[in-house]
């Protein structure tokens, strides 16, 4: 790569960073999740993903203490939206998962996002300019390696 396309690449890396940041905080005013942490939402977006847990796992899949984690659970269970039950295997511990309600604020918090988005598109962009968003979407899906 020569200077001139290097500093090219890193021009585009500063305002594709830029631009990202300014999508994600508009995609987070379409829903209102509630004034969560990035810790719990990453336990929430864990256990969505991965399936029921216990304390200890998630504590150990985010680099937390247990002890930290047990504070995010307690908080997340106050809300309403996570529910321990028994582990059968060990009757000492608890496997976590995630509340029906949970599920519908997750879910109505995606239909939202993506509702903005299709509207914004619509509103945005020209019928004959669908095709370049959607070869910028394959683009950006290389970038993150999908």
């Amino acid at each position: 790569m020569s200077d001139s396309e290097a500093e090219r690449a890193a021009a585009l890396a500063v305002e594709l960073r830029v631009l990202i940041g300014q999508l994600r905080r508009k995609l987070r005013e379409q829903s209102n999740p509630g004034d969560y942490t990035w810790s719990q939402k990453l336990v929430l977006l864990r256990l969505e993903r991965e399936g029921p847990a216990t304390v200890t796992a998630l504590a150990r899949a985010e680099g937390v203490r247990p002890q930290s984690m047990g504070a995010t659970v307690a908080t997340l269970e106050e809300a309403g939206l996570v529910s321990g039950a028994p582990d059968p295997a060990d009757g000492r511990q608890t496997i976590l998962s995630l509340t029906p309600a949970c599920r519908e604020m997750m879910a109505a918090g995606r239909a939202a996002r993506e509702d903005w988005l299709f509207h914004a598109i619509q509103s945005n962009f020209a019928p004959a300019e669908l095709p370049g968003l959607e070869a910028a979407v394959v683009l950006l899906k290389r970038l993150v390696g999908s």
